[in-house]
């Protein structure tokens, strides 16, 4: 892995800290307290006060852990399968999101890194597999270990982290199953799977465009919709729209804004302007854009 790659700061990292310094400019320790003065605060106050100061300013990171594995007999097959947590540190995250992989799909991963990134992959290898005693507690409870190290080794490398193969890694075969549930109208599961997604999503959003989310949160929207939440369903959709907006994602505008004002009729909430929105959108894009409605648009994904 080349040095270079290894000490280069991170623009997440450094804008975290710049927020952090434009929000507390001159921050000190001697004006953590400021409104009461210091005398009238006890230690423990104070105390509180600087940690609560050191987590906002720590930088936001990826970890990776695999505390535990599982064997998967089938007829024709054996295989391990790998627990993988994604923790995000810098701040408190009680959101410990997991998946599961097999070594074949670190492998499969290994390759697609390799065709894109050869160069930045020379000392980072992926850890064998045995010829034999594959699953013996010694070689599985080592190949574990040596997994969660290649993995902090490739997040490492900037380019890697910022590349479309590290998100999809964690998330293609869960998006995959969701999409397949959701057609078959079997919406719970479906929902699980893609919270899941969706989490995994926004602990790797300061390394990729806001522009990942959104197909997860439409196929939420819609599975939120499909099961009468019409609340949880109107907030997931409107959480997309600035993204959608701001990147100019014209298939998914119209349906979005379409979903956003139904429901909003059903739930009384103010919808005049996301009305006119839609309205203005459909007579510019007439005859130049199919429109289809939400639904139509998630269940074509992953076809």
């Amino acid at each position: 892995m080349a040095e270079s790659e290894r000490d280069t700061e991170d623009p997440a990292e450094v804008e975290t800290a710049n927020q952090q310094s434009e929000t507390n400019p001159g921050t000190t320790d001697e004006t953590l307290t400021a409104g009461p003065g210091p005398s009238c605060l006890t230690t423990k106050e104070l105390q509180q006060n600087l940690r609560a100061v050191k987590r906002r300013t720590r930088p936001v990171r990826l970890l990776f852990e695999i505390p535990s594995t599982r064997i998967i007999e089938q007829t024709l097959s054996k295989y391990v399968v790998y627990q993988v947590v994604v923790i995000r540190s810098g701040s408190f995250d009680s959101r410990r999101v997991s998946v599961e992989r097999r070594y074949s799909d670190f492998s499969r991963f290994h390759q697609q890194l390799l065709e894109e990134f050869s160069e930045e992959l020379e000392e980072v290898t992926l850890p064998r597999k045995l010829l034999t005693g594959n699953f013996s507690p010694e070689s599985i409870s080592e190949r574990r270990l040596a997994l969660q190290d290649y993995l902090a080794k490739l997040y490492a490398i900037r380019c890697i982290r910022y590349s479309r193969h590290f998100p999809e890694f964690f998330t293609e075969q869960e998006q995959r199953r969701a999409h397949g549930l959701l057609r078959a109208g079997q919406f719970t599961p479906a929902l699980e799977l893609l919270q899941t997604v969706l989490d995994i999503q926004e602990k790797l959003a300061p390394w990729q465009s806001p522009v990942l989310l959104v197909p997860t949160l439409c196929a939420l929207a819609v599975c939120h919709r499909d099961l009468n939440d019409a609340e949880q369903a109107f907030a997931t959709a409107h959480k997309a729209v600035p993204t959608v907006r701001r990147y100019g994602l014209k298939n998914y505008r119209a349906p979005l804004l379409e979903l956003l004002v139904d429901l909003g009729y059903q739930l009384g909430r103010p919808v005049a302007q996301l009305q006119e929105e839609l309205t203005l959108l459909r007579d510019a894009e007439r005859g130049l854009v199919s429109f289809r409605s939400l639904k139509e648009l998630v269940v074509q994904k992953f076809i």
